[in-house]
């Protein structure tokens, strides 16, 4: 399996950084602000939540697609990186979560 396309969408978003809000739905997201980003992120997780309950595989894979591409515009506005959130899977990797709550709090 690919994930080329992360990393094409991650380039494509930086571009919509500075294009024409009034032509790019990606740069109005942008334009707008972290408060409209994180209301997209909301609605989106609102509506995996109620995908996965209907149980419908189509619905699930594209609500969670839908919000994937919000946080990626999320990482962007931050001006972070994919590669920021991979390694932190990574770190995380073969770690209990209990271990890792364990660790943070000390």
């Amino acid at each position: 399996m690919k994930f080329d396309i992360l990393l094409a969408i991650a380039e494509t978003l930086e571009e919509r950084k500075q294009a024409d809000p009034d032509k790019s739905y990606t740069a109005k997201l942008f334009h707008d602000g972290l408060d409209s980003i994180l209301k997209k992120i909301g609605e989106e997780a609102t509506e995996v939540i109620i995908a996965s309950k209907s149980g419908e595989k189509e619905a699930i894979i594209h609500e969670i697609a839908d919000l994937w591409f919000h946080i990626m515009v999320l990482l962007k506005h931050h001006g972070y990186e994919l590669k920021d959130v991979i390694q932190e899977l990574e770190r995380r990797f073969g770690t209990s979560g209990i271990e890792e709550k364990t660790n943070r709090t000390k």
